[in-house]
């Protein structure tokens, strides 16, 4: 396929540049369906007024990208420099399909954006310091990537710095976090996004430089934030080119950090008392405050130790309340973790009381209460695991049998497969492990995994001695109270813990499980827990 260049920028025929302003960056000045100050000069290439903004304003421009064929299409704009003065350029993107890549032009092209990254904003930037005074271009260039059907569209505003730029904030009034990146040799293949609990996106980053270290505060809000650092070739960014890293810091304590990790890795964390229901988390988590390792393990099983164990048939009072399906029907009905369909009609719903088990032959029979942590690991009917409700989930009879004391894992070849894709297997090639799996859907698996880690930490006084217990709890658990599970378990446990962040279920969950039994989920509430006690 030809690579095809377009050329994004604004021209200054009807204003005057001024010093190294960017005449209408935030397009939302129009004239006659164009954004004032830009001209076209190629048809390949057209530009209409959006309504899909990056934060403020009004505005942005919609640019129609409908050629795979044609030469580069120029649309820049001039500003004026002054020699010695550094200037940052920025310009945000959208990426609606994926299959043309953004790049800034800065008197000449620099960093790309990352096209898949699609239905969301992420920023292009480039520091440059003026060799002398005058007038320079600045602007994008839009390639056709495999896939480009012809015509795609991508969503560009708040081109800076503008003319209309506000003075900048001199302080943040909410929490100030230290974001670090260091590029390895190919800093170009580097972008990362943070987004807040609606899947808004907070903070962006891309177009590095190799080999460049690159630092910046972050204001947040009290919330739950996902991290997430791309590398475009697939092979992070340390260390077989170079000993790039990544890192954000709260009052110089660690948040996550990171270096090695292939085409992505994710953080989530949360700030303040956004999981708290009427619990101050601060308060609550106060004694496992500026500790790493195992030492905050040990502190938060200090806090967490005290729960008041209900017994096993009180669970079925807690989920005809608090395990009902009010986000994703959202019709009442029990939400089984091994039916629910996220994106799709669910193949038969329980009602909550009457449909609990008893017998079962076969799958939507009744809805029963799942020990995710087996309780032939911990030794039997003993309390208080036996009723811990924060690793004991609502799920049909017939799947729950089927899954019965297995360790969690990725199948390979599956012998059972539910209504709604939970698998039974062995263990997929290369895991680790070679025995028989079971795989709950990719929606719920963070929350077995975050329950697992509560486990390890609740019980860390009691569970060097479950490894005996049983053969699957051997395969699992490698008798330590510190590291709790084998490897391979382990780093599935915190790949699941990433890639499927924290919830507003498991958030509401957690809250009524305070009410309920008095302990918390320190993994939901903090989820950068994890990686501050076992690692990245």
């Amino acid at each position: 396929m030809k690579r095809t260049t377009f050329l994004l920028g604004v021209l200054t025929a009807l204003v005057a540049p001024t010093q190294a302003a960017v005449v209408n960056g935030g397009f939302e000045q129009w004239a006659q369906g164009q954004p004032t100050a830009w001209s076209l000069i190629d048809s390949g290439i057209s530009v209409s007024q959006s309504n899909t903004i990056k934060l403020s304003g009004s505005s942005a421009a919609a640019i129609s990208v409908n050629t795979a064929d044609q030469a580069n299409t120029d649309f820049r704009q001039l500003v004026s420099v002054t020699a010695g003065q550094t200037y940052t350029f920025s310009t945000a993107v959208y990426h609606t399909e994926g299959n043309v890549r953004a790049r800034l032009y800065v008197n000449g092209y620099q960093g790309y954006s990352n096209e898949q990254l699609t239905g969301q904003w992420q920023t292009l930037s480039h520091s440059y310091t003026a060799p002398s005074s005058g007038n320079i271009e600045v602007g994008l260039r839009f390639y056709d990537m495999a896939g480009f059907d012809g015509s795609e569209m991508v969503y560009v505003d708040e081109f800076k710095p503008a003319s209309t730029t506000e003075p900048p904030a001199t302080g943040c009034s909410n929490t100030s976090l230290s974001f670090a990146l260091s590029t390895d040799n190919y800093g170009a293949e580097t972008s990362w996004q943070l987004t807040n609990a609606q899947n808004q996106q907070q903070y962006a980053g891309s177009g590095y430089a190799g080999n460049t270290s690159y630092s910046e505060q972050w204001c947040l809000a009290d919330g739950e934030y996902s991290f997430t650092i791309f590398d475009s070739y697939g092979d992070g960014i340390c260390c077989s080119y170079g000993n790039g890293s990544y890192s954000l810091t709260l009052n110089n304590q660690p948040v996550f950090s990171g270096s090695s990790f292939g085409a992505q890795q994710s953080h989530s964390f949360t700030l303040g008392s956004a999981g708290g229901g009427d619990v101050d988390l601060g308060s609550y988590y106060a004694d496992a405050a500026g500790l790493t390792g195992y030492s905050l393990k040990t502190a938060l099983h200090n806090i967490i130790n005290n729960h008041t164990a209900r017994g096993y048939s009180a669970i079925w009072g807690f989920y005809n309340v608090y395990e009902l399906d009010n986000y994703y029907e959202n019709d009442g009905s029990i939400l089984d973790i091994y039916s629910e369909k996220p994106s799709a009609t669910d193949s038969y719903v329980y009602a909550a009381g009457s449909d609990q088990c008893g017998s079962y032959n076969s799958e939507a029979d009744c809805y029963n209460r799942e020990h995710s942590f087996p309780r032939s690991w911990f030794g039997g009917a003993v309390e208080p695991m036996n009723s811990d409700i924060h690793h004991i989930f609502a799920t049909d009879g017939f799947v729950n049998s089927k899954r019965g004391s297995y360790p969690f894992g990725k199948v390979g070849s599956a012998s059972f497969t539910s209504t709604n894709g939970s698998k039974l297997g062995s263990a997929i090639a290369g895991s680790g492990y070679s025995g028989t799996v079971f795989e709950p859907i990719d929606e719920f698996k963070g929350d077995i995994a975050r329950a697992y880690f509560y486990m390890a930490t609740r019980y860390q006084n009691q569970l060097a001695n479950w490894q005996n217990n049983s053969t699957e709890a051997n395969a699992a658990l490698n008798g330590t109270t510190t590291q709790v599970f084998e490897n391979w378990l382990l780093q599935l446990l915190k790949q699941w813990h990433q890639q499927d962040p924290v919830s507003q279920k498991e958030r509401d969950r957690n809250n009524a499980a305070y009410q309920y039994q008095g302990n918390r989920n320190p993994f939901i509430d903090h989820p950068q827990f994890v990686s501050a006690i076992w690692g990245n």
